[in-house]
């Protein structure tokens, strides 16, 4: 049993009995997600009890188990209006509840375990791989964004300062079992499916950083891609 300093997001690694807490460093007006996998390479599913609240309950995420360490992500978002402070517990007794996490925004994390890569905004594919960051600073125009993958439920998440995008890549189950809320945060998130091999979807520049994180093994992530493209190249070649 341990308690584990969790202030800056990084990669971490959780077994029963295990805390991390983040203690004072979500900033107001920023939307977080704490990112969830299953590591035990068990096939038994492992619930992480996340506390934002000292007046509200534990928000139970299930992080689903595989033998070969593929299960699917999980996510549970907060928001920094709610609260500067939240932690993650895993509980005693459970069968092989190995987790590795970390905190996911424009901000976070801050020390070691992510890839940070700047995405080009040219309309080529980029292959994701596990823990990957990727950021850019789209200007103010509108941009398509094109997510592929061949395996199933594959899950990225596209964050600005206060809100997000989930989008899920060959939908399988529910994603209400895979996706949690904490507070007022779901108010801010936004989700796409699709039960094909790609999604798509338009967003709009503001000169502002915008960041995007894969929640997926590193099996699952090698076979994905993120395409960015300017539409306003396209609407001027039109003219």
């Amino acid at each position: 049993m341990g308690t584990i300093n969790w202030d800056d997001g990084h990669v971490i690694s959780m077994k029963p009995g295990d805390t991390a807490t983040c203690k004072g460093t979500l900033n107001a007006g920023q939307l977080y997600a704490l990112f969830f996998y299953n590591s035990a390479g068990q096939d038994s599913d492992t619930t992480v009890n996340v506390v934002w609240s000292n007046s509200n309950p534990p928000v139970l995420v299930t992080v689903p188990g595989t033998t070969q360490k593929e299960g699917l992500a999980a996510l549970c978002f907060v928001y920094g209006d709610d609260t500067s402070t939240v932690s993650a517990s895993v509980l005693q007794g459970q069968s092989g509840g190995e987790i590795e996490a970390f905190i996911g925004s424009v901000k976070m994390p801050t020390g070691p375990g992510l890839i940070n890569k700047e995405l080009p905004l040219d309309g080529k594919k980029y292959n994701f791989t596990k823990f990957t960051r990727y950021y850019a600073v789209p200007a103010s125009h509108w941009y398509n964004l094109r997510l592929e993958s061949n395996v199933n439920q594959f899950i990225s998440v596209l964050f600005t300062e206060s809100k997000a995008a989930v989008y899920i890549v060959n939908k399988i189950i529910d994603p209400s079992n895979v996706v949690k809320y904490t507070g007022t945060s779901k108010d801010r998130v936004t989700l796409t499916e699709s039960e094909k091999q790609s999604i798509s979807g338009s967003f709009q520049g503001n000169g502002r950083q915008l960041v995007c994180i894969n929640a997926d093994s590193i099996q699952n992530s090698n076979e994905a891609t993120i395409c960015v493209q300017s539409l306003a190249n396209m609407y001027a070649t039109m003219e």
